[in-house]
Parts: structure tokens; C-alpha cells; sequence
């Protein structure tokens, strides 16, 4: 407010005009504030300050009524994890005016339809639980409610609809039981009964379930099942129900204020019917329950509830949601975890773990950005340092015990999350501990782990650094020292066949010579792809490239930046030798050479060469499915090369797209102008003219979006028959040779193509015909093929 009063501080009159009209302002946030900050630290009841906001509301509803209805529609759909504080705002609101009652349900649902139409699933599901949660608070009558609830169930009746959108609206009901069940069931239990059967005959006969492998952190049902989400719940309702809809964690204010709210009138729920599907709606994709602890894993203190106790479902969905509102602010976001309301009734702590897992595990891809993970951790240790980092250690030792068994892309987060998380704490570890991983083949899950937690511990320190934390015994494991490997570097390399010309180059690097006199010493290199007869003029030379690039790292192998600026500063010549795809291919096996053990040089190298259009995406996934590269396969580098492709890829066509649609825009927008403006000869034929320059760069623009597209599915197809070759060639293996296909080797690959899935589905989806037609056919093997099944079903 005082910036805005600085600002304008023209003359008097005027200044104090403004702030005369700013007072509705100041009032305005005052009450966004104190409606937003109730049900925090207090030094008085949360029943009191309750009944003091509906006081102060009450007084500003004259003036400030809209206001007041857009704040509280607002956190209904924002701040979940306070629902029944606002619930019960509300019934106090609505016992003392009860038009403005009215006008909220009103508001509620217009908001809730539009939350639909713009696919916001998630906020609507807050939406409607609030709206149930306002029966116990006597501001809608059961009957309604329950007469919503079953227009969301007849959804499982349509047809030709995905399965996902019947997910969805049974998802919503049963979530919102847990709250409202009881008094609807008091009020309304033969037609609960049937809703309740309704939604059992469609779980049990009606779902598939296909999805269900490619979603699961861990394969094995033991310890603890990994349940999809919607069996689970389900699960959790029946005991609920079973136990006469008694449950004992969520705060309910509301209880304090009954004999008030019972006497207020009642609003119905206007009908709501579920808007119909179109094909362009995103509705969540399933889940499956993440679940590492069980009571047996807290010995000390309060019990945790059973995973099919409905608490455990309150008080996850409670912790997400704090995560959900607070993930920005780190420091807030652990404070308010844990001062999470009945801490003392619960293990906190290894629920807050097992919540931030379960996020971060979470496929196809986290909720939010995987690094917010490891500062969230790392603040929630900094405040409770006697009990969380024991609780996490604990977490960290089973995750590793369980390695055989969980998914390759899930370990990719968990090798990343637990580097950085050491990186904070000196690297201090007892690994001593896991020195089981030395005694296995280096290909398992246990040693792969923790070599490449050691690698990328490495990129957050330095080699000398790792080599001094971890005990001699591991050895095996260290990452080599990330130094170039060059090969014509002194004397001894004089026989190889460059040898001559790699010492003149270097030296017409060194002394700043012309591109044009680079090429011309290169062209002294010897062909040996050419008979010494042959002179059809020029032809791939991979002594050329090996000769150049080598020496052209090699005198930038300095630092990142030597080597970028070298790309740049002869990206002539680089693309020169590299207009065949062979020599894309061998450019790249050049850098692999060169830094064969500084994975992180590479990527960065060969991320550089794409953004200079030195290398192409296809050569990229081309090279490393190649047999160069089949000795590092299952290393995480390799993985986090082809993703990152494939995101440039998929940018890349994004953002012509977007070129294509403004340009579209323009010209609709000069063609509505120039039916506007009339009779106007010299602005017709100037509008004529843009329209015209317009018209030719959307055809330009079409042109390069289907040339992108196409480069886009060729990508795509290069890197799905790639592995169906491999696997295809890998299943043969064993059954002539009566082996076990279940191999280390062969559950990193086959769960390296689930995650192409997962990760890009978005994009893949755009092409699933053609990759039916030509790769994922009924003549592939099934164990191929159930890869590509399960990842349609995710959207069925």
C-alpha cells in the first residue's frame, strides 16, 4: 500500500484522494488475512477464534460480500488441509445469514464446474469434499449430497468413455466418506447401501487393472503390498464401515458449535450433473500406494494405523496437502508438517517420510521437482535433529535392502536424492554397513546403486574427496579419476596413423588459424574407408574427426567452459565433418573416447552439440544403442543423455507449434481489422500486403511443424525398435540356451523402456497408430508387448 502511495504522490488533493480510496483495499486484505491465517498458532482456542472471524465477516458482508465469498471459495479449493476449519466458518456464517449460505453453495458450484471444464481434477476433488464435509456443519442437506454422489457414480455407466474418467468420480466419493459417511449414512442408508454396491460391482467386475505393474516402486508384495489406489481406499472405506463410520483423526470444530448449527436452515445442492466427456480432457492418471512402514517399523511411542485403517488414508492426504500448498517455501513447508494437528496420536515422523517418498517415487513423474524432495528433508532434519534423521537413515537402509526389487526409475531418484542428501552432511555414511554389495556381481541392483551414488556424489565434490570417505574395502566401486584420454598426446602414439597431422593441428589451433586453414591440413588425413585407388572425392573419414576433435578437446578438456567455446569456434569445421550420419555417429563415439570417465563431461558435451546442430537427436539414441555403448547400458549417465534428447525433441516442436499459432492469431486478428475499417482503399491494400507476408510464413511455419513432427516419431521409432532388437535378441539367448531370461541386465531394460513410456506420454500418445502398425504388433514377444499394453491401459 505504501509503495503505491509513494508513487503517486503528484500533489496533495490527489494523494489524499487516494488514500481515501485505498481503505476498502487495506480492509480487503485484512480480511483475506485473517480469514487465511485462522486455525494457526493462537494463544487462544481455535473454537474461539472461529467464532470471532464469523463475527467480524458477519459485520463486513454489507460491504464486502463478494470479497468475502471469492476468499472463501478460494481456500476451499487451495487449502485442504484446513477443510474443516472453513466448514465450519461457513456454518456459522450460514446460521447467522442464511442468504449468504445460499450464495456460497451458489459460488461453490459454478466454481467446481469450471475447476472441471479446465481439468483441474485435483482442485475439483477438494472442491466437492468440502462441499460434503458442510452437511456435517448443517449448511446442505444429506439428501442433496447424496444425490450427487450418485450422479458422480452413474459415470461408471457410460460408455465409450476412458476408464480414467470413471476412476475419478468413484475416487471422489469414496474420498469424501471418510468425512461425511456417517451422517449420511444416518440420514440416508438404504441408498447409500446401493451407492456403496454400485461402486463395489465396478471395482471388482467392471475395472481393468493392466496399468498396475508399470506404476509399482517395488514388484515384490513383501513386506508391504503396493496397492493400486482405488482398491485400497476401497479397502478402507469397508473397515470404516465396518466399524459404524467411527473414526478418530480428523479435527472436527464443528462438534463444539452443534447446538448453534443445528438450529440453522438448510441449503439442497442445486442438480449437478457430471459434464460429458471430451476427447480433449486430462484426467489424472492412476496410482499406486506407496507404502515402506507398518507399525512394526515404530516400536517406540504411538502406533501407526494399518493401511487399511481410513486414518492412514486422513493423515496422508492431509500430509500431501501440506506439501501441495507449502512446497515453494521450504522452511514453512517443514514446520508445517510438523506441527501437523494429533501428532501426538501418530508416529509423525515416519509418516512424513514414508509421504515424501511416496512423492518422490511417485510414476510417471513426482508432483513436483525432484530436488525440492532433498531440501524438504534436509530442513525437516535441521528441526528435529534428535528423532527425523534416524527415521530417514532407517528409510535409506530398507530402500537399499529392497533394491533387487525396485523399479530402475525409481533407484535413478533415489541415487540422486541420496547423493545430494550425503553432499549436505559431509558424506557421512556407515558403509561398512553395505558391504554385503562387494560380494555380488557388479551388475546387481545393490553395487550398481551405490557406485552410482558415488558417481554422482563425485559431480557434488571432487575425486580425491570420495576416495577418502569410503572405506579401501569398496574400492571396486570408486569411480574412475575424470581425466581426458587422449591418445595422440607424446611420443609413444607416433605410430598411429593421425599421429603427424594431430601435432599440426594442435599447433594451428594454438596459433588462432583460420577455419579454412584447419580443413585444409585435415585434408592430409588418410581415408581408411578409401582403396589408395579409389578417388570418387570425398567420403566419410572417421581418422578425420578423430584426429580434429580429439586434439580440439584435448587443448579445452580445462573446464566445461574451454570446452563450449571451442564447439563455437569451430562448429564450422564440426559440421563440416559430420554431414553424413556416420560422421554424426562417429563424433560421438569420439567424445566417449575422449571422456570415457567423466560421464558428466559427456552429457554436457553432447547436450551442446545437439542445441549446435552438430549432432542430431536419432544419431544421439542411435549411438548409444550402438555396440560401442553396449559395456555401459545400464549406467544412469546413459539414460539421462537419451531423456534429455528426447525433452529437446519435444521442445523444440513445442515451440514451433507455438510460432505456427501466433502467427494464425495475427492473421485473424488483421483479417477482423480489415473488415472493421470499411472502405478505406490505402489501408486494404496495406492490410492486403501483411495478410499476404503473414500467409506465406504460416505455410513456412506448417511446413517446419510437420518436418519437426516427423523428425519427432523418427526419434521415437529409432529408440523403441532399438530395444525391442535388444530384448528380442536377449530372449532368444536364453531360450536356446534354457536360461532364466530374468537377468540384471534384462529387468534394467525392460523397465528402461516402461520409463520412455511414463515419461514422455504426453507426446507418445500422438503416435501410438504408427507404433502399433509397425513395432508393438500381436507377432512380438508378450513379455515386449505387455510393456506396451500396460501403457495403454494407463489412459484406457
Amino acid at each position: 500500500m505504501s509503495r503505491r502511495r509513494h508513487s503517486d504522490d503528484g500533489d496533495g488533493g490527489q494523494a489524499h484522494k487516494r488514500r481515501r480510496t485505498s481503505e476498502p483495499i487495506e480492509i480487503e486484505d485484512r480480511l483475506e488475512s485473517l480469514i487465511c491465517r485462522v486455525g494457526e498458532k493462537s494463544t487462544s482456542s481455535l473454537e474461539s477464534n472461529l467464532e470471532g472471524l464469523a463475527g467480524v465477516l458477519e459485520a463486513d458482508l454489507p460491504n464486502y460480500k463478494n470479497k468475502i465469498l471469492r476468499i472463501l471459495c478460494a481456500v476451499a479449493r487451495l487449502l485442504p488441509e484446513k477443510l474443516t476449519v472453513y466448514t465450519t466458518l461457513v456454518g456459522l456464517l450460514n446460521a447467522r445469514n442464511y442468504n449468504f449460505g445460499g450464495e456460497f453453495v451458489e459460488a461453490m458450484i459454478r466454481q467446481l464446474k469450471e475447476t472441471l471444464k479446465n481439468n483441474l481434477y485435483n482442485e475439483a476433488v477438494y472442491l466437492v469434499r468440502f462441499l460434503s464435509d458442510l452437511v456435517n456443519c448443517h449448511v446442505i442437506a444429506a439428501p442433496s449430497m447424496v444425490a450427487m454422489f450418485e450422479n458422480f457414480v452413474s459415470v461408471t455407466q457410460e460408455e465409450d468413455v476412458p476408464q480414467v474418467r470413471s476412476d475419478w468420480f468413484v475416487y471422489v466419493v469414496l474420498s469424501c466418506l471418510p468425512w461425511v459417511g456417517k451422517e449420511l449414512y444416518e440420514k440416508k442408508d438404504v441408498e447409500m447401501d446401493r451407492l456403496l454396491s454400485q461402486i463395489e460391482g465396478y471395482l471388482k467386475y467392471v475395472r481393468v487393472k493392466t496399468h498396475v505393474p508399470m506404476l509399482q516402486v517395488w514388484t515384490a508384495e513383501k513386506p508391504h503390498p503396493q496397492e493400486e489406489y482405488l482398491d485400497c481406499l476401497w479397502a478402507q472405506i469397508q473397515k470404516l464401515k465396518k466399524d459404524r463410520w467411527q473414526e478418530r483423526h480428523i479435527l472436527r470444530p464443528y462438534i463444539a458449535f452443534d447446538s448453534v448449527l443445528c438450529e440453522a436452515l438448510q441449503h439442497n445442492l442445486p442438480p449437478f450433473t457430471p459434464p460429458g466427456h471430451m476427447p480433449d480432457a486430462q484426467y489424472p492418471m492412476p496410482q499406486v500406494v506407496f507404502r515402506m512402514f507398518d507399525y512394526t517399523d515404530a516400536p517406540e511411542g504411538p502406533v501407526m494405523p494399518g493401511s487399511h485403517s481410513v486414518e492412514r488414508f486422513v493423515i496422508e492426504e492431509n500430509l500431501h496437502c501440506i506439501i501441495k500448498t507449502h512446497w515453494r517455501e521450504r522452511k514453512t513447508c517443514a514446520a508445517q508438517l510438523l506441527s501437523y494437528p494429533g501428532k501426538n496420536k501418530i508416529p509423525l515422523n515416519y509418516h512424513i517420510v514414508e509421504v515424501i517418498f511416496g512423492e518422490l517415487f511417485q510414476l510417471p513423474s513426482p508432483p513436483h521437482i525432484d530436488v525440492m524432495y532433498t531440501t524438504l528433508l534436509i530442513e525437516l532434519c535441521k528441526l528435529q535433529p534428535g528423532s527425523l534423521p534416524q527415521v530417514l537413515a532407517q528409510a535409506t537402509e530398507m530402500m537399499y535392502m529392497r533394491l533387487d526389487t525396485m523399479n530402475t526409475t525409481c533407484i535413478d531418484r533415489l541415487v540422486n536424492w541420496f547423493s545430494h542428501h550425503l553432499s549436505n552432511f559431509q558424506f557421512r555414511w556407515s558403509w561398512d554397513d553395505w558391504a554385503d554389495c562387494l560380494t555380488v556381481d557388479l551388475e546387481k541392483p545393490k553395487p550398481k546403486f551405490v557406485k552410482e551414488v558415488l558417481e554422482k556424489s563425485m559431480r557434488l565434490s571432487y575425486h580425491q574427496r570420495i576416495v577418502d570417505i569410503v572405506p579401501p574395502t569398496f574400492s571396486a566401486l570408486i569411480p574412475a579419476e575424470p581425466v581426458f584420454i587422449y591418445k595422440y598426446l607424446d611420443e609413444s602414439a607416433s605410430s598411429l596413423p593421425g599421429y603427424p597431422v594431430s601435432v599440426t593441428v594442435g599447433n594451428a589451433i594454438k596459433n588462432r588459424a583460420s577455419n579454412e586453414e584447419i580443413l585444409t591440413i585435415l585434408k592430409e588425413v588418410p581415408n581408411p574407408n578409401q582403396e589408395d585407388d579409389d578417388d570418387e572425392g570425398e567420403s566419410f573419414n572417421p581418422l578425420k574427426i578423430d584426429v580434429f576433435l580429439q586434439t580440439l578437446l584435448h587443448l579445452a578438456a580445462k573446464s566445461f567452459s574451454h570446452s563450449f567455446s571451442a564447439l563455437g569456434k569451430f562448429h564450422e569445421i564440426l559440421k563440416s565433418l559430420t554431414d553424413s550420419d556416420e560422421g554424426k555417429l562417429h563424433i560421438l563415439k569420439v567424445v566417449y573416447e575422449v571422456w570415457r570417465n567423466h560421464p558428466q563431461m559427456i552429457a554436457v558435451l553432447v547436450d551442446k552439440m545437439i542445441r549446435t546442430q552438430i549432432v542430431d537427436c536419432a544419431a544421439v539414441a542411435n549411438w548409444l544403442f550402438s555396440q560401442d555403448m553396449a559395456h555401459e547400458f545400464t549406467r544412469l549417465f546413459i539414460w539421462e543423455i537419451l531423456h534429455s534428447t528426447i525433452r529437446k525433441m519435444n521442445k523444440h516442436v513445442q515451440k514451433i507449434q507455438k510460432e505456427l499459432e501466433e502467427a494464425k492469431d495475427k492473421l485473424e486478428k488483421q483479417q477482423h481489422k480489415r473488415r472493421d475499417s470499411g472502405d478505406d482503399e490505402d489501408m486494404d491494400k496495406n492490410s492486403e500486403d501483411e495478410e499476404g507476408q503473414l500467409e506465406e510464413q504460416i505455410e513456412r511455419l506448417q511446413e517446419k511443424v510437420e518436418s519437426a513432427q516427423s523428425e519427432q516419431k523418427n526419434l521415437f521409432l529409432v529408440i523403441f525398435q532399438r530395444f525391442i532388437m535388444l530384448l528380442t535378441e536377449h530372449l532368444v539367448r536364453c531360450e536356446t540356451g534354457s536360461v532364466d531370461i530374468s537377468t540384471p541386465w534384462y529387468k534394467n531394460c525392460i523397465e528402461r523402456l516402461q520409463q520412455i513410456f511414463l515419461m514422455h506420454h504426453v507426446t507418445i500418445q500422438q503416435y501410438m497408430g504408427t507404433l502399433e502398425n509397425l513395432l508393438f504388433t500381436a507377432e512380438l514377444d508378450h513379455h515386449i508387448l505387455a510393456v506396451y499394453q500396460q501403457f495403454c491401459a494407463l489412459q484406457l
